[in-house]
């Protein structure tokens, strides 16, 4: 279980991307611990909201549907007025980028069957410009 870099969710093949929102779903109904998100807990919902945002615009920027809000609706039912902030600020850093970047890189590499060149190239241009 995975949260992507929040910056490169619109590099994401389209099996990360659908994915992520199955595992968005999954916190929102279960709460799931898992190392490797354990640290949305220790920021308020706003970065969750703003971070499922990213994702829902990117699913429907590429015209994927999506077809219930209800468990989301559920676990943000309490939540007022959202800020206008960069999720998991303290957390998706330069280094959790890179991280990011080479799992993904990885999954291009070994020839994952969705993750098309020119995407896998926009991401590489976008990582290089911020990590130099």
């Amino acid at each position: 279980m995975r949260l992507w870099h929040v910056d490169i969710i619109a590099y994401l093949p389209k099996g990360q991307l659908l994915s992520q929102w199955r595992e968005l779903n999954s916190i929102f109904a279960k709460e799931d611990q898992h190392i490797l998100i354990n640290y949305i807990y220790e920021y308020p919902k706003d970065d969750l909201y703003r971070y499922t945002e990213k994702v829902i615009g990117e699913m429907k920027k590429r015209g994927y549907q999506i077809r219930a809000y209800e468990k989301m609706n559920k676990y943000f039912e309490d939540l007022g007025q959202v800020q206008h902030i960069q999720p998991f600020q303290h957390h998706h850093d330069k280094e959790y980028l890179e991280i990011c970047f080479y799992n993904l890189k990885e999954k291009f590499i070994r020839g994952q069957k969705d993750y098309e060149e020119e995407m896998y190239q926009q991401l590489c241009t976008y990582v290089n410009g911020v990590l130099k």
